[in-house]
């Protein structure tokens, strides 16, 4: 959606307000059916190197059902337009746990994408939105409901498959070949600061959560002077709640957490602190300890949120 020359001109204006890493990643969402591969050659010569693709499924009724814009063939052209542009780095998302489809369907999913090679995946179990289309067809008897032990079934068959073909899961919902982590992701789940420039755009840094309003008209309003403030959102996350939060989100990653680092970082041991929780957790199989690590089990992985609650301040 945003012409070539604008995306020159922002990261332009970045390298004026900010030393560039020579090796940052700089990554650029897309969605099949907007894009071919001139534009992304323009993109990629401006520094853009890794590029994520917003395909969700390569079966047609799936995109259909799910609202895409794109075929299974414009997607797959959108990953030649890519790889011809020059982009080694290119990551697929995908959406599993679709009204009526089967472990079949998505086993033959899973096979497409790991044709394709991609460097990263990022597989997301649909959720329902009430008052979407969906959320009304599934309500009204039009499709099915989702059946959350065959997801389950979806989630562990592409864990096997994809670590056979060399994939680490390096986060609940990701998975990367070797090296190839998004760095901005890792940035999330390890609760360090970023900064989101426009609208709708959140950050995180010295002790706030900030998000920017998500009215254009009102956003624009700041900058001529009309409005007196373009935050949504800014809330104070004071220490317990960093560190729960530190917690919950560093268990997210496939290494899951050392709670020397925590130590480290707030002076506090979490294995005596939250030794509570994390006794119920290993006693019910959802999570493990190896010496001063805490990660989530395979079926922790599943029930993740049965874990994180427990972590929050009460």
């Amino acid at each position: 959606m945003l012409p070539v020359k604008d995306i020159g001109d922002l990261l332009s204006e970045i390298s004026t307000l900010y030393i560039i890493d020579e090796a940052a990643e700089i990554t650029m969402e897309a969605n099949p059916g907007t894009i071919d591969e001139a534009y992304l050659t323009a993109v990629r010569k401006l520094g853009v190197n890794r590029l994520s693709l917003g395909v969700q499924s390569l079966n047609d009724r799936e995109l259909a059902l799910l609202g895409r814009i794109h075929t299974a063939a414009e997607a797959r052209d959108a990953v030649c337009f890519a790889r011809g542009s020059g982009f080694d780095n290119l990551s697929l998302d995908f959406i599993y746990g679709l009204p009526g489809q089967t472990l079949t369907d998505w086993e033959h999913s899973v096979d497409d994408a790991l044709e394709i090679a991609p460097e990263h995946l990022s597989l997301y179990a649909l959720t329902l939105e009430e008052d979407t289309p969906m959320w009304t067809a599934i309500t009204e008897g039009f499709l099915p409901g989702i059946d959350p032990d065959i997801a389950a079934d979806m989630y562990e068959l592409a864990e096997d498959r994809l670590a056979a073909h060399g994939y680490s899961h390096y986060e609940i919902s990701n998975w990367a070949l070797p090296g190839r982590e998004c760095r901005h992701n890792l940035t999330y789940w390890r609760n360090l600061p970023y900064i989101g420039a426009g609208v709708a755009a959140h950050s995180c840094m010295d002790g706030h959560r900030f998000a920017n309003t998500k009215d254009l008209d009102k956003y624009l309003g700041y900058f001529s002077g009309k409005k007196s403030s373009l935050l949504e959102l800014d809330e104070e996350i004071n220490p317990e709640l960093e560190l729960a939060e530190s917690v919950i989100l560093g268990l997210r990653l496939g290494e899951g957490i050392n709670a020397d680092d925590i130590k480290s970082r707030f002076g506090i041991d979490i294995l005596a602190h939250y030794r509570r929780q994390v006794e119920e957790m290993a006693a019910a199989g959802l999570l493990e300890q190896t010496d001063r690590h805490l990660k989530l089990t395979r079926r922790g992985r599943l029930l993740s949120n049965e874990v994180f609650w427990r972590f929050l301040p009460g």
